[in-house]
């Protein structure tokens, strides 16, 4: 009798924090953590908020993992989170694999949410629900790339499922929803004209601000982005191709953000140049 086929060891665990502002800077209130999952605090450049690295320490994550991410800053807090590498979503042999994200901003902070991006590969399941709370004079910056398959080794995302979803909340009020569902065979609507034009990655940077935003807007179109308002306070950009090339066009756009609208150095993450 054949032997059979070993089991793949489900992670189910996450991470918490909270920043709070006192004595005239943001600092660490609270911290939990547990593997897959851990954070990293690298000493930010002079003038930049505090910088929380989100490291999977697994590598990647398989079918049947769960990971719950919740951040909260406290009123007029500042930070920003990222990861140091790609999100690696692996083949599953059946179950999803669950991503539970919860943000929240007080009155008058600033939270920047960057992650790179995060590869499907062929097979891999994956149901990401990302929801957003914040205060009405609160800033939001969100970013987020989806990569599908990986063309170096000629694989597509042929295979598998995605379900996606974002909620955004300002002063208890939906201010933003969306979803992306694909499956179970996400390469056929992946290649549809009207589906995504057989594209390789989708990128998407959500600007919230709590001030007039068609002035972000037209400093960004200036710049060459695809910006658009799809709702006062909004500003909204979508790109569409090649992960590299989404890459560099997200990252310009996070650092024209940066400058133009909430005046700090017009710099990404170290994390994302090393």
């Amino acid at each position: 009798m054949a032997a059979a086929a070993p089991r793949h060891q489900r992670a189910k665990g996450g991470c918490a924090l909270r920043f709070t502002h006192a004595r005239g800077d943001t600092r660490l209130a609270h911290l939990d953590q547990s593997s897959p999952m851990r954070i990293l605090f690298p000493t930010p450049e002079p003038g930049e908020m505090p910088l929380a690295a989100l490291v999977n320490t697994a590598g990647g994550l398989a079918g049947g993992d769960e990971v719950t991410i919740d951040v909260m800053l406290d009123a007029s807090a500042r930070a920003t989170l990222s990861t140091p590498a790609a999100e690696k979503i692996y083949r599953s042999l059946g179950p999803e694999t669950r991503i539970a994200t919860r943000l929240e901003a007080g009155p008058g902070a600033l939270l920047e949410w960057i992650p790179q991006e995060t590869i499907l590969f062929e097979g891999a399941r994956l149901a990401r629900r990302i929801e957003v709370s914040i205060a009405a004079d609160a800033t939001l910056v969100m970013a987020e790339m989806l990569v599908f398959g990986r063309r170096a080794r000629e694989e597509r995302f042929a295979s598998g499922s995605l379900s996606d979803s974002w909620r955004v909340s300002r002063d208890g009020r939906l201010l933003w929803a969306d979803g992306l569902a694909l499956g179970p065979a996400p390469v056929v609507q992946i290649d549809r004209p009207f589906g995504l034009g057989g594209a390789e990655a989708l990128a998407t940077l959500l600007l919230a601000l709590p001030k007039d935003s068609l002035a972000a807007r037209d400093m960004l179109r200036e710049a060459g982005m695809p910006a658009t308002i799809p709702r006062p306070g909004l500003v909204l950009l979508r790109w569409l191709g090649a992960a590299t090339a989404l890459r560099e066009s997200i990252g310009a756009a996070i650092r024209q953000v940066r400058r133009d609208v909430l005046g700090l150095p017009a710099v990404l993450p170290r994390l994302w140049t090393c």
